[in-house]
């Protein structure tokens, strides 16, 4: 079964994947990445969620699409990815969206594989060159290689961004990276190695970090960034030699933009959406 936490519009990604309607996204509970700081802690560790039938979510998909959404946005979905192939088969039929892969990019290219031709924008996170530091805050063994070799097959299957008339992405690959405090070597070498996958990456360097109560005593981690952190961040962009990126305020470093895990509301909406 598929378990799953949230259907709804987002009006708080990337400019091109929100776009004015906002995106369709669907939440996965669970993740493959056990961070400590991870700000949707409630659906990546508490396991907070309501299983579904692969028919359902293909009827939230359509459900999403009906009240305008630009695309179909999988959050976390990796762990589910042999369930979810046939699902997106059958989406390119009857839905007709694209779909957008929101991923930790801690994946492996044979993961990747299965989803060639079927995801048309892939949203990786790449938060780490640090393998110690991924350890540390993420339990994840040998991140940055993995994360390198699932971002070079992404930029593969998606070699060009595409976008409709209205400045919406249709095709491509967003990498976002997270700054963290006390990371500022971790950054620059996480954006020098996207440059030397390949300079025209469009890249997201996303300020919105807060400490959540359970790093909020942690010396590194709990507090939130300094604007001359996130500074030193935007300038290793331009070093790295990237040309394409997003880049937030700082005021967006707040719990006011993370999602509302509603189990009822997603009751309501699952009763509505499936036929």
């Amino acid at each position: 079964m598929l378990k799953i936490a949230r259907v709804g519009l987002h009006h708080f990604e990337e400019p091109c994947i929100s776009g004015e309607r906002g995106s369709g996204t669907i939440f996965f509970s669970g993740c493959n990445l056990g961070c400590r700081y991870c700000q949707n802690y409630e659906i990546s560790r508490g396991g907070k969620g309501i299983e579904i039938s692969e028919r359902q979510l293909l009827d939230c998909m359509l459900y999403l699409k009906d009240i305008g959404a630009h695309n179909i946005n999988l959050v976390t979905p990796s762990n589910y990815t042999g369930l979810l192939v046939p699902v997106l088969e059958k989406s390119k039929e009857v839905v007709g969206l694209p779909i957008v892969w929101n991923s930790s990019g801690y994946e492996t290219v044979a993961n990747l594989k299965k989803l060639d031709g079927l995801v048309d924008i892939y949203l990786p996170d790449f938060k780490y060159s640090d393998d110690g530091l991924a350890w540390e805050y993420s339990r994840a063994k040998g991140y940055y290689e993995l994360a390198v070799r699932a971002i070079t097959e992404m930029k593969r299957q998606r070699p060009r961004d595409v976008y409709d008339n209205d400045g919406i992405m249709t095709e491509g690959v967003i990498v976002r990276h997270l700054v963290l405090p006390e990371a500022k070597e971790n950054t620059k070498q996480v954006l020098k190695a996207i440059a030397d996958i390949d300079r025209n990456m469009t890249v997201s360097l996303m300020g919105q970090y807060f400490p959540t109560p359970a790093v909020a005593a942690d010396s590194r981690l709990g507090r939130r960034l300094t604007r001359e952190e996130y500074e030193y961040a935007t300038e290793a962009f331009f070093e790295a030699g990237l040309k394409n990126g997003f880049c937030q305020e700082l005021e967006s470093a707040t719990e006011e933009y993370v999602p509302d895990f509603n189990l009822d509301e997603l009751s309501d909406i699952l009763k509505t959406a499936c036929r």
